[in-house]
């Protein structure tokens, strides 16, 4: 009995997408529930001045801009931030 050509690769194409479809999930799953929650939750900063006592309602202020710096590789981009307290 032969099978004929259409039937056989999509046979062999069925059987490599059931293998890859069991393959995946296994490998995206961590082991550990708590792992994955950790990873995706961000830590908390707090800034606050060094020098002198600011009021309750004091707010740090930045201004962000691109730069171009001078590197042997050559002429870069890159983002710069200056913060100060109001």
């Amino acid at each position: 009995m032969t099978v004929p050509m259409k039937s056989a690769s999509f046979l062999c194409l069925s059987a490599v997408l059931g293998l890859l479809a069991t393959a995946a999930p296994a490998v995206a799953q961590s082991r550990n529930p708590d792992e994955a929650a950790a990873r995706s939750s961000r830590p908390r900063v707090v800034i606050q001045p060094r020098r002198h006592r600011l009021s309750a309602n004091a707010r740090r202020e930045c201004r962000a801009r691109l730069v171009q710096e001078y590197r042997v590789s050559g002429t870069v981009i890159v983002p710069q931030m200056q913060c100060w307290w109001e």
